[in-house]
């Protein structure tokens, strides 16, 4: 009778947990459906405040204090900050950071209307799929499954969207000024998961711990001008051509660090034969020509070797007929970690020879930093988190090209890392672009993963 009892009650917990879990994906396919349809993009009809009242909703109905959720306007957009309470309020916090904006998506252009979410064929379809609202739909229904458990973490645990990731940042900065205090970020826009293109199997899964500072830098020529008729030598658009001809044939050194060298060993097993042995030639000497030339002519591998930087803008003239007074153009860099944008604008200006072609740092919503620290306890709870899901599947580090809100964290020297358990195949990724969509199966184990994580790290 014993055993049949014990059976019982092994069955019963069993089947509760089951439902438990079946009940936590429902609501996240749910919650990430119905953010799609915020049209949360910057300009006039910008939904994200409606869309963080949305998710605060659902975060009180899952039990948390509506005291403990924020939502604050700013501009024409919002931010949301809830706060899961821990056993020490002296300790410094672990957060969740993510973004609840998107990039404009134009209906005509698509298949499927972008802000009518879709599920068809396996995939959620929708702007924001990817990037990000499947992501913060999981986290969500985590954080409430979590406290449906009567979980209670030993630190506070802070969950943040921010409401302009995509455009100026000005949520982020804000955030991470209130935040600075934090113990450790993760950041759920950030590193993920590739899937083979022929089997559909995980590869690997990279964390990122660094990304490159943005900065654009104004180029500027200006003259008397005159008639068209009597030129002179010192013509604006010529003499910034000069300079915009020497910056695009320049290249910085290329360069290393902790997160890239782990990286390009990691990574190149899952290349094609040359780009896999440039990268651990690079990996080995930072140096190596044959390397450099390699991964220099692949769009996907030039941004990880060091700093990029490009004219994507130029203006001049004011008349057919007439000398221009005034040419400009935009350069836009993407500078690896360790380097200052006032360092790398001055290496511009001698790579262009030009004295009468002004300089000037025209960027916005973008601040210096360096890479975060290889911790062990994060590295670990990533592992640990990852195993029972995809057991063996290779897990390494990462630096992103771009840009995200770990930068502002970063910037107030708290360690941010872009973990995702999101996995995707290469051929399936249209984040920004057209008729973007996420495989629905990453729901189950990412929740099972982010539970995991997120206990770890709040102990």
């Amino acid at each position: 009778m014993r055993l049949l009892a014990l059976a019982t009650a092994i069955a019963l917990t069993t089947g509760a947990a089951q439902a438990a879990d079946s009940a936590a994906e429902v609501q996240a396919l749910d919650i990430a459906k119905r953010a799609i349809a915020f049209r949360s993009v910057a300009g006039p009809g910008n939904q994200t405040p409606e869309l963080a009242a949305y998710l605060k909703s659902q975060l009180v109905a899952g039990g948390f204090k509506d005291s403990d959720v924020q939502v604050t306007p700013v501009d024409d957009t919002a931010y949301l900050i809830a706060r899961y309470p821990g056993r020490n309020a002296a300790a410094k916090p672990l957060v969740i950071s993510g973004h609840i904006d998107v990039v404009e998506a134009k209906p005509a252009d698509w298949q499927r209307d972008p802000f009518t979410p879709v599920v068809e064929n396996g995939y959620l379809y929708g702007r924001g799929a990817t990037d990000m609202k499947l992501d913060a739909a999981i986290v969500i229904a985590t954080l409430i499954d979590l406290k449906r458990q009567g979980y209670v973490p030993a630190r506070d645990i802070i969950l943040e969207f921010s409401g302009d990731e995509e455009t100026a940042m000005k949520t982020s900065a804000l955030i991470a000024e209130k935040l600075k205090n934090a113990e450790l970020v993760i950041n759920i826009d950030g590193g993920g998961g590739a899937l083979d293109e022929k089997t559909g199997k995980p590869l690997y899964l990279t964390w990122q711990g660094a990304e490159k500072t943005y900065a654009d830098f104004q180029l500027s020529v200006s003259n008397p001008g005159g008639h068209s008729s009597a030129p002179r030598k010192d013509n604006a658009i010529v003499q910034l051509s000069r300079a915009l001809e020497r910056i695009g044939a320049y290249q910085f050194t290329p360069e290393l660090n902790e997160l890239t060298r782990g990286y390009f060993t990691s990574a190149a097993k899952y290349e094609d034969a040359e780009t896999g042995a440039a990268m651990r030639a690079f990996a080995a000497n930072p140096a190596d020509k044959t390397a450099i030339a390699t991964l220099t002519a692949n769009p996907s591998m030039v941004g990880q070797i060091g700093t990029t930087c490009v004219a994507t803008m130029v203006s001049g003239g004011h008349a057919l007929n007439a000398l221009p007074q005034r040419a400009t153009a935009n350069i836009n860099c993407r500078i690896f970690p360790g380097h200052q944008p006032a360092a790398i604008m001055a290496e511009l200006q001698k790579v262009a020879a030009e004295p009468a072609v002004q300089f000037k740092d025209v960027s916005e919503g973008a601040v210096p930093n360096d890479a975060s620290p290889l911790r062990p306890d994060f590295v670990a709870a990533v592992s640990t988190a990852m195993a029972p899901i995809y057991p063996g599947v290779p897990i390494f580090p990462g630096m992103s090209a771009g840009a995200s809100d770990s930068m502002w964290f970063r910037y107030h020297h708290v360690p941010s890392y872009g973990a995702s358990p999101v996995f995707i195949k290469g051929s399936d990724n249209f984040s920004h672009g057209l008729n973007e969509r996420t495989p629905i199966a990453n729901i189950a184990p990412a929740l099972s993963y982010y539970r995991s994580l997120f206990t770890t790290l709040a102990k």
